[in-house]
């Protein structure tokens, strides 16, 4: 009796040990063929089937790019049943041919590497819009500005000119109301209308941007609203990327020779490997090896996960004084190229980048 409990235990386990899922597809490729890029979404599915003897689990489904969306059956799938997957491709603004795959991982035991399904096709290009004709491609509505964004570097004894070009492409003669909503440190120099551009008219707006006001150094990420009776973006936001230099052009051959001097022990912090929420820091030693007294007028990190402790900004000839730079790993993944920025008053380095690189699991 034992021997034949013992035999009947021996087949259930064999048994269970080979009872497996194991997925097979109707299809691994779908070819949407010629779709239009204006035409919208495109859903191919894949159908497969549970042709194993135990339940099938989609683990992850996961597209190889933002352009493609997936939807899938999220519950078990029993043996001799089926389930899906619904591949999305959005066209919108890529033209040409395509060929994107889904990776797809199931709970077969002895899966080493994800299926994969491929979607493939050519969009074919949408013809221009008034607005593209006409140079407008950015923005929605009928009253649209031509940039969105003004980059420049300018000294902090100076000031930016800049033009701002708007368009009303109202066709039913409906004028375009426009205003400005400016910081201090941006002023309307002038403009080639009044208060509202008539239908179809195109009008131009000088700005100033004002170093002196701004009364800032380094990277600047500034923007203003231009504020229209549009009825799809009423509000349309206008941003400035600034970097304010500091102006040497006033001094001397004998001022240049008195000047500070920044020197910096190392230029890099390489933090190794981290994990998420883990922190790593090393210290800079900063040293004035020239003649006048050497001021760091900005520590400028590139993300927030970058912070920094320094006993003073004002550093006498031949002192030296640490700096600590710190990174917190935080939600980030991956490899990591970062940097600090050190604005000073060393007019032969007058910005010095610190790399801040490694990696997070």
């Amino acid at each position: 009796m034992k021997k034949l409990v013992l035999s009947v235990f021996m087949v259930v386990a064999v048994l269970i040990a080979f009872a497996q899922p194991k997925i097979e597809f109707d299809k691994k490729t779908h070819d949407f063929g010629d779709i239009k890029e204006e035409g919208g979404k495109v859903t191919a599915r894949f159908t497969f089937k549970n042709v194993g003897d135990s339940a099938l689990i989609l683990k992850q489904v996961k597209p190889g790019c933002g352009c493609t969306a997936a939807n899938y059956t999220r519950e078990a799938v029993a043996p001799g049943e089926t389930g899906f997957i619904d591949a999305t491709y959005d066209p919108w603004g890529r033209p040409n041919a395509f060929n994107k795959n889904i990776k797809v991982t199931t709970n077969e035991p002895n899966l080493t590497t994800p299926h994969l399904i491929f979607i493939k096709g050519n969009v074919i290009k949408r013809p221009p819009t008034k607005y593209e004709l006409a140079g407008y491609k950015i923005g929605k509505g009928e009253v649209r500005v031509k940039e969105n964004s003004i980059s420049c570097t300018v000294k902090n004894t100076e000031s930016h000119i800049d033009t701002l070009y708007i368009k009303n492409f109202y066709e039913n003669g409906r004028a375009a109301e426009v205003r400005l909503e400016l910081p201090a440190y941006i002023k309307e120099v002038s403009r080639t209308f009044g208060q509202s551009l008539k239908g179809g008219e195109e009008g131009k707006i000088v700005l100033k941007y004002d170093a002196t006001l701004r009364n800032d150094w380094g990277a600047q990420k500034d923007r203003f609203v231009v504020i229209t009776n549009d009825s799809v973006e009423p509000r349309k936001y206008i941003y400035y990327n600034v970097n304010i230099t500091e102006d040497f052009s006033h001094m001397t051959a004998k001022d240049i020779e008195k000047a500070p001097k920044m020197y910096l022990d190392k230029e890099s912090f390489d933090f190794g490997t981290l994990q998420k929420n883990e922190s790593a820091s090393q210290t800079f030693r900063i040293t004035n090896t020239g003649k006048s007294a050497l001021i760091l007028r900005k520590i400028q990190p590139s993300i927030p996960a970058i912070t920094y402790t320094l006993d003073k900004k004002t550093i006498a000839p031949g002192e030296s004084v640490e700096m600590t730079v710190t990174f917190n790993a935080k939600n980030r993944r991956g490899r990591q190229n970062l940097s600090i920025d050190i604005i000073a008053n060393d007019p032969s380095h007058a910005q010095t980048v610190i790399k801040v690189i490694g990696d997070i699991n």
